[in-house]
């Protein structure tokens, strides 16, 4: 028994390894083209923005619930108790920034 090929299966083999040879340098020419870095710089941005995005929604969307359940009673009516002092409040900052705006007019 010989392992010796045959120039056929030489030449055959030559052609299947050139041709993967040529397969994998495309994809490689694909990898580093720089529409395909550009796409994937951005899709990575998009990705980061959409997941900090939503982050923020679920924080925004907790404080407010907070707020809420602060100034409402479970079935939904308003506690008079915190509102009174909290409109007051803001009453008088509005207050005091509308004196401080006449003032650098005047």
């Amino acid at each position: 028994m010989s392992d010796a090929r045959t120039p056929a299966q030489i030449e055959a083999d030559i052609v299947r390894r050139r041709n993967q040879l040529a397969e994998t340098l495309d994809e490689i020419g694909v990898r580093v083209h720089p529409k395909t870095i550009a796409g994937e710089a951005k899709a990575k941005v998009v990705s980061t923005v959409d997941h900090t995005l939503g982050r923020a929604y679920v924080s925004v969307n907790r404080a407010v619930s907070d707020v809420r359940a602060q100034l409402v009673d479970g079935d939904g009516s308003p506690r008079l108790e915190r509102i009174v002092p909290v409109a007051l409040v803001v009453v008088g900052l509005v207050g005091l920034l509308a004196v401080s705006a006449r003032r650098r007019r005047g």
